[in-house]
């Protein structure tokens, strides 16, 4: 049976989920949906609105006392000025619709011939509720045409409007009101924009907190990688010897035991100082990180996987920072760890040569290559290239021209600080 294709829109998109027709996308933009505001969820303001609504009805009734010339307040009046302060329950779930209602109802009022009071406060809320959530195009609608219509009350259709025998207002109160509805959008639209400024700086707070987050996993990955690769290669190369000499020659299997157990024990102490790093990320780490002080030891772990390493240095040694310090040896120890696993050649030379404001790592195998591999996805080299290029370094590697393999470092080198 040939499966039935979804029907699609008219503008290709899918269909609507519950059947419904496309929405409609020409008119204002506050107009298409002006159900949905800034934050959708969470409780209605009740105690605000409770008491802005007992301040424009105890406000009004107190205002009314001075202007006799006005229609009494009455149930339909009172009816008016509490549905403002209802609409403003929802002035945070959906402020355009808010606005609106609130204009409307303002209008409503002051068309029936009532008493001027705070009911102004309501609208005030509701378009600064609006302009704050990003509709201030429906806020400045919603108060314009409140002013046009009460422009028109007030200058014309008051003829016929209660109460009977009015006159028309004076112009410069007109102009009162709008100073003061343009004071109230300006003073809503800076609060809208430092609001932003602050979800801006909180979002590029966030993101610097993630790229010092990953960086971290970053390093902890190159530190954990470096570290067992090399112990794993020596511990794999010793166990090979110690199998094949387990009956033939039971000292010389001892001895290839004897490095695969120092081998393991340093490897769980640095990934025991590693992994403590995570669980106090804010303490200093107990024991100092490896530099080219350790060198020596280097080699000699070297040693015992059958390599042997000749180290050869040029120029005036100084004392590294520890950056760098750590990323020489690290370069130093993965290359080294290639050659025990990659290369055929049991002969390695490590030249070190300090220069002027640079240090030089050169790592040289006879070769040739034999494809074995102790394990590892490949990321040796990744992580050397990282170590140099966080420190402003580069590094090279590839076959010799007369064969075997070469990694070639440089490093800015910058002298440890004293205190």
């Amino acid at each position: 049976m040939e499966e039935q294709q979804p029907r699609r829109g008219p503008g290709g998109g899918h269909p609507c989920r519950h059947g419904g027709p496309p929405r409609a996308q020409g008119g204002p933009p506050f107009l298409r949906r002006p159900w949905v505001a800034g934050r959708p969820g969470g409780r209605l303001p009740w105690p605000s609105t409770l008491l802005l609504a007992a301040f424009v009805l105890l406000g009004t009734a107190f205002a009314a006392g001075k202007q006799g010339d006005r229609v009494p307040l009455d149930v339909l009046a009172r009816l008016l000025l509490l549905a403002g302060p209802a609409l403003l329950l929802f002035r945070r779930r959906y402020p355009v619709v808010c606005v609106f209602g609130v204009a409307a109802l303002t209008l409503v009022y002051f068309g029936a011939g009532y008493p001027y009071g705070p009911v102004f406060v309501t609208v005030a809320v509701a378009c600064f509720a609006a302009i704050v959530a990003g509709h201030r195009r429906a806020a400045w609608w919603a108060v314009g045409l409140l002013w046009a219509g009460h422009l028109l009350i007030t200058h014309w259709l008051y003829r016929w409007l209660p109460p009977p025998d009015d006159h028309a207002a004076p112009w410069g109160q007109e102009l009162v009101v709008a100073a003061f509805v343009v004071a109230l959008c300006a003073a809503a639209e800076l609060v809208r924009i430092r609001r932003e400024q602050w979800a801006r700086e909180g979002a590029e707070r966030a993101a610097a907190e993630q790229r010092r987050t990953d960086e971290e996993r970053l390093r902890i990955a190159r530190e954990l990688h470096d570290v067992l690769a090399h112990s794993i290669s020596v511990i794999n190369v010793q166990a090979g010897v110690g199998l094949a000499l387990l009956d033939s020659d039971p000292e010389q299997a001892r001895t290839a035991l004897t490095t695969i157990k120092a081998a393991s024990k340093e490897a769980l102490g640095e990934v025991r100082q590693v992994l403590d790093t995570l669980r106090t990320p804010g303490d200093a780490p107990r024991a100092p990180a490896p530099g080219l002080d350790r060198l020596p030891e280097l080699v000699e772990q070297a040693a015992g996987a059958g390599l042997t390493v000749e180290v050869l240095r040029d120029g005036k040694q100084v004392a590294l920072a520890p950056g760098t310090d750590l990323a020489a040896f690290r370069i130093v120890q993965e290359a080294l760890t290639n050659v025990v696993r990659h290369s055929g050649s049991r002969t390695a030379r490590v030249g070190l040569g300090y220069a002027s404001g640079v240090l030089h790592l050169r790592i040289d195998d006879e070769g040739p290559a034999t494809g074995g591999d102790a394990g590892g996805g490949g990321n040796g080299l990744v992580g050397m290239r990282e170590r140099a290029a966080a420190l402003g370094g580069t590094i090279e590697a590839g076959p010799r021209p007369d064969g075997g393999y070469r990694v070639r470092a440089t490093l800015p080198l910058k002298p440890k600080e004293t205190p």
